[in-house]
């Protein structure tokens, strides 16, 4: 999942399985600056099952002063997923040492997804 030439902010990208083809996200956001890295999803009170949140580089999350539970995808420079962890709650934290890239979902937007650690995501132009 390489992120060069990704613009700061909502992209007109979706995020899709490599292997399926499903759409996993269709609004992408991109975190990339150490400003909006930083900031994530604080000061949301919610998140649409639509969106997604990409954080790099990034290894590592916390949910500290956020008001709901995420869904985690960790990924490394290509795409291929590293770890997941389904509904994390606020105030607690979240690493893959070898990550290059966190996905931030809205909780259970994976459960309708088969995405499972060893597969890839990708992204691309939305239709």
């Amino acid at each position: 999942m390489e992120l060069g030439g990704v613009s700061e902010g909502r992209a007109n990208l979706v995020l899709v399985h490599r292997q399926t083809s499903q759409t996993i996200s269709s609004l992408v956001e991109v975190a990339a600056t150490r400003r909006s890295r930083r900031r994530g999803l604080l000061g949301r009170k919610t998140m649409d099952a639509s969106e997604a949140l990409i954080i790099a580089p990034c290894f590592a999350i916390h949910t500290a002063f956020m008001q709901f539970a995420i869904d985690v995808v960790f990924v490394d420079s290509r795409g291929r997923v590293l770890k997941i962890v389904r509904e994390l709650p606020p105030w607690r934290m979240a690493i893959a040492p070898r990550a290059h890239a966190v996905i931030e979902l809205a909780a259970g937007a994976l459960k309708s997804r088969d995405l499972k650690v060893g597969d890839a995501v990708d992204l691309a132009p939305a239709a």
